[in-house]
């Protein structure tokens, strides 16, 4: 299994209603050094409606400006629509829907 099919099998286990941090989904992926390379593979997602970009955020819960699939807006409103609530400051509260889920196997 190639790197980015590694993030992409983290990435499908995070549910609905609740977010991982690009460093948690690399960890789990095999490497906590490969928050980075999470953010890549995430914006080159092959399947966004089966492999649920949106549900990753920064370590802080901020949403990416970058978002593949129609911006940051864009991620807001998906989270939104599957119950996750924003802090006062635009963040989401990763003490409330962060997901620390399960080791990806090989």
């Amino acid at each position: 299994m190639n790197t980015f099919d590694k993030i992409y099998s983290v990435v499908k286990q995070i549910p609905k209603g609740k977010v991982a941090s690009y460093g948690t989904v690399a960890a789990m992926a095999g490497n906590p050094r490969w928050s980075r390379v999470v953010g890549y593979a995430l914006h080159v997602n092959p399947e966004p409606g089966k492999i649920p970009c949106h549900r990753v955020v920064t370590r802080n819960g901020e949403v990416s400006k970058a978002f593949a699939f129609g911006g940051e807006n864009m991620q807001r409103l998906l989270l939104a629509e599957e119950g996750i609530e924003f802090l006062d400051d635009g963040r989401v509260d990763m003490k409330k829907y962060a997901w620390l889920g399960f080791t990806a196997q090989e």
